[in-house]
């Protein structure tokens, strides 16, 4: 067995629930997830990196799953779409206005398009039309049009706005 296939051990905690597995080191982060972790609402879409789908959190920011191996996660924290919601199945302010703005049609980049825009959100709460079109240039719909998702992401930013300073008050 060459170095290349023989199994290394990995700590990573997603969600919130941490996993220690033994992966090959060319496993793709979008694979661990999917298959070791049956976490399938990550999608595989070009395996190029152009489209997005396979977008999460590294931490606090967006990275492009499919460009990651398992093994470069070691140690620290990826979400996924699944994560977004509550515990309890509260659906997230983006997840709601993603529904609520009709920001989805096939559902094939929504994954994808909400963990990109949970992290524009999560360093800049009150993002304008532009910078939220610069956020999400990185994810393909073939669907949308995009109008209805930035629309979206638009909406739960003032949710997300208006929960902050209902917070601090």
């Amino acid at each position: 067995m060459s170095d290349i296939e023989k199994p290394v051990a990995v700590r990573v905690t997603v969600n919130g629930v941490m996993h220690e597995q033994a992966v090959e080191p060319r496993l793709l982060l979008v694979d661990f997830l999917r298959t070791a972790l049956g976490l399938t609402g990550t999608h595989s879409g070009c395996d190029t990196s152009s489209c997005g789908a396979c977008t999460v959190l590294l931490g606090a920011r967006s990275v492009k799953s499919c460009t990651l191996f398992a093994v470069q996660v070691d140690g620290q924290s990826v979400t996924t779409v699944e994560g977004l919601a509550q515990a309890d199945g509260t659906l997230h302010a983006l997840q709601r206005s993603f529904r609520e703005e009709h920001a989805l049609q096939c559902g094939f980049c929504t994954p994808g398009m909400l963990m990109a825009a949970a992290d524009l959100l999560h360093h800049n709460p009150q993002p304008d039309e532009h910078e939220i079109r610069r956020a999400i240039a990185g994810n393909i719909c073939r669907c949308t049009g995009y109008q209805n998702i930035v629309k979206a992401i638009a909406g739960a930013a003032v949710e997300l706005d208006k929960t902050r300073r209902g917070a601090q008050s």
